[in-house]
């Protein structure tokens, strides 16, 4: 019997000692383990930053803008005879997209759709007559305003009754869905004159046609995104009155892209100082841009 406790008890101590090498090993490899994951974490979170940080980059590094607009304003974007996006909208995005070193990429969609799609980041900007508002700007952030637009009251070439606001009373207005113009006839116009019918378009030639065949009383736009659309389809219609108002339009983007930002107003600032902003003006307003 003592030769079996004197022959167990190094055997018991070879084995603690095999059990405590093996949780001292244990011990050290969970922190290498941890501290790998947390550099892996670090460096993939970097790298998103980077990726999402600075949109300028990224769109240089594709060599494309993309650019969202209705397709269907003209003449500040529609589709030409060759089923391609042309107009003052398109002709501007193309020359911005040069002094970025891109070309500009066009998805054309219904107005309503266009800021969702840009804050869901199906393309870098919108250049298809976006309104700078207080509210907007709450979502968006704009480039320096590239056009100034006179907005006036449209109604059938026999309408005589109506020549202001205050006659919208009890008519029928159509105007285009989730447009600047809707918001100022909802929160301006409703509250100033009394009860009217808001009808809303999804594109400016079918409240026109509704216009030009009496199922709605008045809408309203401005002159150069009506004429061509007149004069095409022979719409007997006309303005009334004074300019009701006057807006901004700018190149919207995403918030909080500051490169992206001053890249467009350079963009802008230098197209109207050598001359080419006139000449895209001219080409598709017949006159040149009122002075700023």
């Amino acid at each position: 019997m003592k030769l079996l406790r004197r022959t167990s008890t190094p055997m018991v101590l070879a084995m603690l000692l095999m059990v405590v090498l093996v949780l001292s090993a244990c011990g050290n490899a969970t922190p290498r383990s941890t501290d790998t994951q947390a550099a892996s974490s670090t460096t993939s979170e970097s790298t998103a930053t980077t990726a999402s940080g600075n949109e300028l980059e990224h769109i240089k590094s594709t060599g494309v803008l993309k650019v969202g607009l209705m397709g269907t304003y003209a003449p500040y974007n529609f589709l030409n005879a060759n089923k391609e996006v042309d107009g003052f909208d398109a002709d501007i995005a193309k020359e911005v997209a040069k002094r970025l070193g891109v070309k500009a990429e066009f998805t054309t969609q219904a107005f309503s759709g266009l800021i969702p799609s840009l804050q869901a980041g199906k393309f870098d900007a919108i250049i298809s007559q976006v309104t700078i508002t207080d509210e907007r700007k709450k979502q968006l952030d704009f480039s320096a305003p590239y056009i100034t637009n006179q907005v006036k009251i449209i109604v059938n070439a026999d309408n005589n009754d109506i020549t202001k606001l205050a006659d919208f009373k009890d008519k029928n207005i159509g105007v285009g869905l989730g447009t600047n113009d809707e918001t100022y006839l909802r929160t301006e116009v409703l509250p100033q004159v009394g009860n009217f019918n808001i009808k809303t378009y999804n594109d400016v030639i079918t409240s026109l046609q509704d216009l030009n065949v009496g199922r709605i009383d008045a809408t309203i736009n401005n002159i150069y995104a009506l004429q061509p659309i007149v004069e095409e389809n022979g719409f007997k219609i006309k303005a009334v009155g004074d300019a009701i108002k006057s807006d901004q339009a700018g190149i919207a983007i995403r918030k909080d892209n500051p490169e992206l930002l001053e890249a467009l107003n350079k963009a802008l600032t230098d197209m109207k100082a050598d001359g080419t902003y006139e000449t895209i003006f001219v080409k598709w307003f017949g006159e040149k841009p009122a002075a700023e």
